[in-house]
């Protein structure tokens, strides 16, 4: 039984920070929860928060390129950006092994191109063969190289890698933990009165705007799109709070947790 985990980079990292700072209370707990749940096969996949954005929206990594100067600047901005969430990255699997847990990082830019900022190619072969071998493969958002000749290269969010693997792994279920516990009718950070929405099957229950988590939350509208897309292929989603303790392992384990569950 195949989950994947998507961790956001608001969960693992203090994306408020002025420069790159892992959240260590947070990576400690949620990776011990991973360790005392009672997952089969699981692929991890984590946001860059503060490691990445800042980087890739200073050199403007996926804009269109105008000139050899502006080619060569992005071209920094890119190395400089896979060097930061790749740091991220082994201190991840750094924390994964102190738990005894086997992960393998493997970096997106690594196997995976883009056309239009959308995943064209990825070979996921060798992730099949971790799996079998009972090895945690590791992903994050990163920056690839992109076909479109006028941008060339694109960031890769974590959640459009989750979407594609599910589309072509199979999983049982597919589980985002973020900072917040799901989807609500209004913005629970600004309305007390805001209710948590437990279950969407379709788009016309998600109101968009910056009353609700929606919007909030940083394009939680196209995430839930992707994962209604994923119940043509029979599989559910978990929206949850990572914030909040052994909720991890409930999800994981197929327990009844406080979240958004995406299903018919």
């Amino acid at each position: 039984m195949l989950i994947i985990l998507k961790l956001g980079g608001s969960v693992i990292t203090r994306k408020e920070a002025d420069e790159p700072t892992i959240n260590h209370d947070n990576l400690k707990r949620i990776f011990r929860e991973i360790a005392e749940s009672n997952y089969q096969k699981l692929i991890l996949v984590h946001g860059a928060g503060s490691f990445g954005h800042p980087y890739a929206k200073k050199y403007t990594i996926g804009d269109e390129i105008k000139d050899p100067t502006d080619l060569k600047r992005k071209m920094q901005g890119f190395s400089l950006t896979h060097d930061s969430v790749n740091e991220l990255n082994h201190t991840v699997c750094e924390y994964l092994r102190m738990q005894e847990i086997p992960a393998v990082p493997i970096p997106p830019s690594s196997f995976i191109l883009t056309k239009d900022k959308r995943i064209k190619i990825a070979d996921l072969s060798l992730i099949k063969r971790y799996l079998e071998l009972g090895f945690i493969p590791v992903l994050y958002g990163d920056v690839v190289l992109d076909e479109d000749e006028s941008i060339k290269m694109a960031v890769l969010s974590g959640d459009q890698i989750i979407t594609y693997m599910a589309r072509k792994l199979k999983p049982e279920r597919v589980i985002l933990a973020t900072d917040v516990d799901g989807i609500y009718n209004k913005n629970p950070k600004k309305n007390h009165d805001a209710n948590l929405i437990e279950t969407v099957s379709s788009t016309e229950q998600i109101e968009t705007g910056e009353e609700t988590t929606v919007d909030v939350t940083g394009g939680m509208g196209g995430k839930i799109t992707e994962l209604l897309d994923l119940l043509d292929l029979n599989i559910e989603s978990l929206i949850i709070n990572a914030n909040k303790k052994d909720r991890i392992t409930k999800a994981i384990n197929g327990e009844k947790v406080t979240g958004t569950t995406i299903k018919r």
